[in-house]
């Protein structure tokens, strides 16, 4: 569908004229006295915020599995037979090879996400039963899964198969929201490059819209298990 914008210039000036601004002029920053968002558990150490965030994933049905580097392709393998194995999709990310995973993944045939194959890929990972992501950073409070996405780690990997499991690094765990946007602020200000999408999953989609009663996997995936490594 295509349309025209009309009388637009007008409308911002107006609106702009009522805040006391020129059109386009930049809004100041406000200067809070207090941020208390910053301080809530700051004072937590590395292994409470482990049992918090294994605490916020039972009521959001996610399943939490803890292991070291070392045990980490052997735990990957007990978790994909667990979940049914089947077709197996994984983010092209480096760090699968880093973390030494490439026979995990060889013994399975996963298919590795690539963008130059372009529907294939998403052909590939509606098919699945498992998708395989690694976090970038880990909210403890909700149990949230941050994937910093983009060509290579793409979001439909965490979506459309029945089965996301995430490994998590335990360094990547903070304590909420605020650390995460602190994080994307500092790389923007470092002008580092940014991911084009950044995707915050909070267990397996749900949905109590209809008569309060919940319903899970609504538009995603049905199971989501977190894979913690404890020593990375």
């Amino acid at each position: 569908m295509n349309g025209t914008i009309e009388n637009r210039d007008a409308f911002l000036k107006k609106i702009a004229s009522k805040l006391h601004r020129s059109p386009g002029e930049p809004s100041d920053q406000p200067v809070w006295a207090h941020t208390p968002q910053r301080s809530v558990y700051q004072d937590y150490t590395d292994e409470q915020l482990m049992e918090m965030m294994k605490k916020a994933c039972e009521p959001i049905h996610t399943k939490v599995y803890e292991t070291t580097a070392d045990e980490l392709a052997d735990q990957l393998d007990q978790v994909i037979a667990e979940y049914g194995s089947g077709q197996i999709v994984a983010t092209n990310d480096p760090r699968f090879q880093t973390f030494g995973l490439n026979t995990v993944l060889d013994k399975y045939e996963v298919f590795t996400w690539d963008y130059e194959k372009g529907q294939i890929n998403i052909d590939k990972a509606t098919s699945a039963n498992i998708g395989l992501s690694i976090c970038d950073i880990m909210l403890a409070e909700s149990a949230t899964a941050g994937l910093f996405n983009d060509k290579d780690k793409a979001r439909s990997v965490s979506l459309l198969p029945e089965t996301s499991i995430v490994i998590v690094p335990k360094s990547s765990i903070v304590p909420r929201l605020t650390q995460a946007m602190q994080l994307i602020e500092d790389t923007v200000k470092k002008g580092k490059p940014l991911s084009s999408y950044i995707n915050f999953i909070s267990g397996p989609s749900n949905s109590a819209d209809i008569e309060m009663r919940l319903v899970v996997g609504v538009h995603g995936p049905v199971k989501v298990a977190y894979l913690v490594v404890t020593d990375l």
